[in-house]
């Protein structure tokens, strides 16, 4: 998700035109990817990146063990970077609409809000429990819970006894696990107001309680799942440039695009989705040939580019992850050759055992840096470089920066099947990224977003 992980961004504008002619519905509709204002992050910026690192690793530990259109052709919406590491859209529920920010995350599948003004965030230490912005279902007209005997009710419903069909109980509650967080509600169905379009009968979670939640903003899942929010749409892709964030909030937004047309996208280069483990059937894998950092061909062993049918290895496209994460042997690789190119640099072991990063350099007298790209060769012929200044976390008002991407901290963990690689949305950044949902493939290109 983008829960107890890092994250998120802010309030955006979404344009209603429902009172439009089927005529004069435009071909293009633009909501933002947005963030909420606040000049300064509330806490001291160094327990930002604490709570970064470890939500990013709780993230990764449990992503790897798990648990109609009429003639819209494309909807863009506003997407705005929040200061504690995610991003944001605007999204209108009910009748009359109500508009929420709701965190984008392509880990995750069921859309969210808090849903009463008793809301309870549990150890929720960078989130206002006071001051959190709620869907109200009692202010709508439109809401109806989810029952039993409806098919998206998909839990299964003990208390019908096997006959769900004639069965009047409420579809039982649902637990969300996010990393190191979690979401606990139930279902309601609701009215989706998008750009001269409503869609009727959608599935959003009404979220009562939540732990260790770095956020209260509400959150849309979009990953590959019947009730994520792109599938209940109808789209046949998606696709976002994610704005340069440095954990404060900011009025600048970058667009998301729903689009329901299908073909190529000019100047994208494509990789095709691979078949997902049976356990993690929501998340988006992609097969990679090779990772480079510099000119250096990193020898990665194969079995943990690619999901096996046993769950092992993978690399997955994550924007609910702040950093990302490496396995064990994979980390190893990469930061012996990243230490070998920045040789010059001295080490500060001090920082490394503060924030939980590693390597970390002390860069005082430095007037320029030269830390090398970090390269993803993706099967299907696309590529990503990645800049050092979006691996690297550089600290606020001193001369220090990190390799910023977890790994376990048990040697152990790699008995267990899991992913290997996660890119998280730092990594994302100034790159155009399309979900193609149709062609089951991922299209890229480098852009200042």
């Amino acid at each position: 998700m983008a829960s107890s992980t890092l994250l998120l961004f802010s309030v955006l504008t979404l344009f209603f035109l429902a009172s439009c002619s089927e005529e004069n519905i435009p071909l293009t509709i633009t909501l933002p990817l947005t963030s909420t204002f606040t000049s300064k992050p509330s806490i001291d910026s160094t327990v930002f990146l604490q709570e970064f690192a470890s939500a990013s690793m709780s993230r990764a530990y449990y992503l790897k063990n798990g648990n109609s259109t009429n003639n819209i052709s494309r909807i863009k919406t506003p997407l705005f970077p929040r200061s504690y590491g995610y991003h944001t859209i605007p999204l209108s529920f009910g009748t009359p609409p109500q508009r929420l920010s709701y965190l984008v995350d392509t880990g995750s599948h069921v859309v969210w809000a808090p849903c009463t003004t008793h809301y309870k965030c549990i150890n929720c230490s960078l989130s206002d429990p006071k001051h959190v912005p709620i869907f109200n279902p009692q202010l709508s007209t439109s809401s109806k819970t989810l029952s039993c005997k409806n098919p998206k009710c998909t839990g299964g419903c003990p208390s019908c006894h096997g006959n769900s069909k004639n069965c009047s109980h409420a579809c039982p509650p649902y637990h969300l696990q996010y990393g190191s967080g979690a979401e606990s509600g139930y279902f309601l169905l609701e009215n989706l107001h998008l750009p001269g379009k409503i869609i009727h009968n959608f599935l959003v979670g009404c979220t009562t309680t939540g732990f260790r939640e770095i956020s209260t903003d509400a959150l849309a899942g979009f990953g590959r799942s019947m009730s994520s929010l792109p599938v209940q749409m109808g789209v046949k892709k998606f696709a976002y440039c994610l704005n340069s964030h440095y954990f404060d909030d900011t009025r600048n937004s970058s667009r998301l695009i729903f689009d329901y047309r299908d073909g190529d996208t000019k100047g994208l280069s494509y990789t095709p989705f691979l078949n997902n483990p049976p356990n993690r059937q929501i998340y988006y894998y992609l097969g990679v040939k090779g990772m480079m950092i510099g000119n250096k061909l990193l020898a990665i062993p194969s079995k943990y580019l690619a999901p096996g049918s046993d769950g092992r290895g993978g690399v997955m496209v994550d924007s609910g992850d702040t950093y990302g994460y490496m396995t064990r042997p994979v980390f190893k690789i990469v930061t012996n050759e990243l230490k070998k190119q920045m040789s010059k640099y001295r080490r500060s072991r001090e920082v490394e055992e503060a924030f939980g990063f590693t390597p970390c350099y002390n860069f005082t007298g430095q007037k320029s840096l030269k830390i090398p790209n970090l390269i993803y060769h993706f099967k299907g012929g696309a590529t990503m470089v990645v800049p050092g200044k979006r691996y690297f976390t550089f600290l606020p008002r001193i001369p220090f920066g990190c390799f910023s991407v977890s790994t376990d901290t048990d040697e152990t963990l790699e008995v267990i099947p899991a992913l290997s690689i996660i890119l998280g949305n730092y990594m994302q950044v100034n790159h155009y990224i399309e979900f193609d949902l149709k062609n089951n493939r991922l299209g890229l290109r480098p852009q200042t977003c």
